[in-house]
């Protein structure tokens, strides 16, 4: 059912490319005129980057296991109340994560691995976007995916996303590749556990596939680019896509089942705009007004 507060969630491994949808998403949103609240899932990250360093130094043992795709390395209970807050009444509390690349922020006086203090959402909004770790989580204590309108995986091949992260932690946050590679090690636990059942429940996921060898990861260069690779789109059924306008407007695509696109990985971006434009309006027309 339609709420008066839509929630689109975005939802994918730290390094997948959820931004790529994200920021899809911004361009549309600013098109068509859509007022949107945007909160990213680092904001839910319960450690600052030096109290989690200090924590892990304290307990050496759990240094190859304690992950942020850990529950417990997460405020859920504040993304929780956040998500049912906002599709109630179209506000909520959240904060940002200061990342390197963040450069107002940091320009701002605020330390890379901080918090910027809670704070209100701004009424007035005509959605919500989630985009990061634990959109649709769902545990014996939380049911975040509940509160989702529309729920989106980005969760490319394992070793395209381990490259991924090597290249964007290393070149844009400063971490070492030895640094990134324990951090691969230490989240694989709650990667099968937690992040993995989230892409059954999505209404949609986009899959980008390398066509080049990455059977090494930890040993490629330079991320495969989008020329180098297709992109598997799966739908939640084959009646949530208008799978012959989809062919007929991106080229060289093709069905590989029922409900499952293959496109060219350069045609990504249009594939998302076409796709998404129109469920964010029957999102939108659909509100449910008091």
């Amino acid at each position: 059912m339609a709420r008066e507060y839509p929630i689109i969630a975005v939802t994918g491994s730290s390094g997948a490319g959820t931004t790529t949808v994200k920021d899809a998403f911004a361009r549309m949103f600013a098109r068509e005129g859509v007022n949107a609240a945007f909160v990213h899932g680092d904001s839910f990250h319960r450690y600052t980057r030096d109290e989690l360093e200090k924590l892990l130094e304290a307990h050496p043992e759990e240094r190859q296991s304690f992950s942020h795709f850990a529950l417990e390395a997460n405020l859920l209970d504040k993304l929780d109340q956040l998500f049912q807050d906002y599709s109630a009444s179209g506000t909520g509390e959240y904060r940002q994560y200061i990342h390197a690349e963040d450069k107002e922020q940091v320009e701002a006086g605020y330390q890379v691995g901080t918090f910027t203090p809670w704070e209100t959402l701004a009424e007035g909004t005509d959605l919500l976007l989630y985009e990061g770790l634990h959109g649709g989580l769902v545990t014996e204590s939380y049911n975040i995916a509940q509160y989702v309108d529309l729920l989106i995986g980005v969760a490319p091949s394992i070793n395209l996303e381990w490259i991924q992260k090597i290249e964007r932690d290393t070149k844009l946050r400063g971490y070492s590749q030895e640094a990134v590679i324990d951090t691969i090690h230490s989240r694989m636990e709650d990667y099968l556990r937690y992040i993995l059942p989230q892409f059954s429940r999505t209404h949609i996921n986009f899959q980008r596939v390398p066509v080049v060898d990455t059977s090494n990861p930890f040993v490629i260069s330079s991320v495969p680019t989008a020329d180098e690779s297709l992109v598997v789109i799966r739908f939640r059924g084959p009646q949530k896509a208008d799978f012959p306008y989809l062919l007929s407007m991106i080229k060289d695509s093709f069905m590989s089942r029922p409900n499952t696109l293959v496109i060219p990985g350069a045609k990504m971006p249009l594939a998302i705009e076409l796709i998404m434009l129109p469920r964010m309006q029957e999102i939108l027309e659909g509100r449910r007004f008091k």
